[in-house]
């Protein structure tokens, strides 16, 4: 039995800010006070000046995917250690099966990957494809294995798209499961067909990526999605929302009610769609991911989503391609491995432009980066917080460290960021993951395999309240067959 103390910090919750000591044993949150007392040989950790903040999750990311003819260069390893100097302890990454792969194969294939994993970890996984076989294979990812979450591709077409048939039946059984469906929303017909007419007209580089995916693309599948879902009665969470067109289909949906969620990379927040115009093709290439990026107003608006409530989460879709990867669509655009980096740098960049412009408050940047994951996809308490029991999965936060982003120093096993040169103010001092120190003093200490899965219940609370209001909204038979008298 081993114990810990960590002493005058400020710890900071999604709910308050108070001065308190936290005593760790073992890989567990033993005691939260002021002037606790500890076991003799407790090794003391210093954070005076520093606020104490759940370690951050971040619920979206791609280490090793197999993608558009390559494989991401970030392992589970890599990936997870990089987030720790960060101050990111958890990640939850995607399952993405091939068409009329079995998605049980695919969710022990990625296992098997993760496996060498430095910090915890869990998975969505995506739907593909149908029949009777992926319904009844949800069943037992739930039941069995600790997944309550199942993404579905709107874009992609002629991979991973999914149609509006696939669309309802993974909804509705969802619904019966008590597991979250979440999107990637872009009208992939739509898609398809920009992409087709931008090459034939002999826009080829980058700078055509973002006029082949307008806001209105992502627009229009925000809402099909989250209306498929209101009759549906299933709650509906969308990624990387970037755009006014899809924040607005969100702001309206939870106006009137809905169980939706949405989250934001922190990239979308900060660099906007200028970067495909570079006149040097790599630098404007490493930027290509869907959605892409956008021009400011759609970051105004995006800040403004997430002070309101309107966004829950922040994400970073981290992604790695190389060069030489991306240099697979050097004469055709459509050929470019969709993604970027960021796991390491999300906290940073959201402390910087949103903390200390006043965007946000330290209680809600703990919200938007730990806390509200970890309620929407059911691991709150264990992570997310600084309590009694929890996982002791903490982030020491020094508000005065001054860094400059760049590739030459970070830890993400890629050979470009797309923050390069940006100075933040705002760093993690020192990373906990499960009570062990593996982020300090500039060094990181992380051990391959000692990321732990995360089970994920599903949540039939929810669920019911979905069914009884929708149930609730729908006419009687009486109310049906009664003609309504003109006004």
């Amino acid at each position: 039995m081993t114990f810990k103390v960590i002493r005058g910090g400020t710890v900071v919750s999604a709910d308050d800010e108070r001065r308190a000591d936290i005593l760790i044993e073992d890989e567990k949150i033993a005691a939260v006070g002021l002037d606790l007392e500890v076991p003799a040989g407790t090794q003391e950790i210093d954070a005076s000046g520093a606020y104490v903040m759940p370690g951050g999750i971040d619920p979206h990311t791609h280490m090793e995917l197999p993608f558009m003819g390559t494989v991401a260069s970030e392992s589970f390893f890599t990936g997870t250690s990089a987030a720790m100097a960060g101050g990111t302890t958890s990640i939850i990454d995607f399952v993405i099966p091939s068409p009329q792969q079995s998605i049980l194969e695919a969710y022990h294939q990625w296992r098997g990957w993760a496996k060498k994993a430095a910090g915890d970890y869990s998975f969505h996984v995506a739907i593909t494809w149908w029949d009777d076989s992926v319904s009844e294979e949800m069943g037992t990812l739930v039941r069995d294995y600790g997944v309550n979450s199942f993404k579905h591709f709107m874009a992609y077409k002629n991979a991973i798209m999914c149609d509006d048939e696939t669309l309802v039946n993974s909804f509705r059984r969802a619904q019966q499961l008590g597991a979250l469906c979440t999107v990637h929303a872009e009208n992939g017909e739509l898609v398809y067909r920009l992409q087709q007419d931008l090459y034939d007209k002999g826009i080829h580089g980058p700078e055509a990526h973002p006029l082949s995916r307008p806001p209105e693309v992502e627009g229009e599948a925000a809402n099909r999605a989250i209306r498929i879902a209101e009759v549906l009665g299933v709650p509906l969470y969308l990624v990387h929302t970037s755009c006014i067109d899809a924040l607005e289909a969100v702001t309206r949906a939870r106006l009137e009610g809905q169980r939706v969620f949405a989250e934001v990379l922190a990239q979308h927040l900060v660099i906007d769609d200028s970067v495909y115009r570079n006149p040097d093709w790599n630098h404007a290439a490493h930027y290509v991911m869907s959605p892409p990026f956008r021009s400011s107003e759609h970051q105004d608006a995006l800040w403004r989503g997430l002070q309101s409530g309107m966004l829950q989460t922040t994400a970073t879709d981290h992604c790695c391609f190389c060069t030489p990867q991306k240099q697979m669509g050097l004469e055709d655009f459509r050929k470019i491995p969709n993604g970027t980096a960021g796991v390491e740098d999300r906290m940073s960049v959201l402390w910087h432009h949103g903390v200390r412009t006043g965007k946000l408050t330290p209680s809600e940047f703990v919200a938007v980066t730990s806390t509200n994951t970890a309620r929407i996809f059911n691991i709150y308490p264990q992570k997310g917080s600084i309590e009694v029991g929890a996982d002791a999965d903490i982030v020491i936060w020094d508000p005065n460290a001054t860094r400059t982003i760049s590739v030459d120093t970070h830890h993400q096993n890629i050979d470009f960021n797309i923050f390069e040169g940006m100075e933040v103010t705002g760093n993690a001092a020192t990373t906990l993951s499960r009570g062990q120190v593996v982020w300090a003093n500039g060094q990181l200490n992380t051990v391959e395999g000692a990321g732990r899965y995360i089970n994920r219940a599903p949540f039939p609370y929810y669920w019911d309240s979905m069914v009884k209001r929708n149930e609730a909204a729908q006419p009687t038979k009486v109310e049906r067959d009664t003609p309504k008298r003109s006004v």
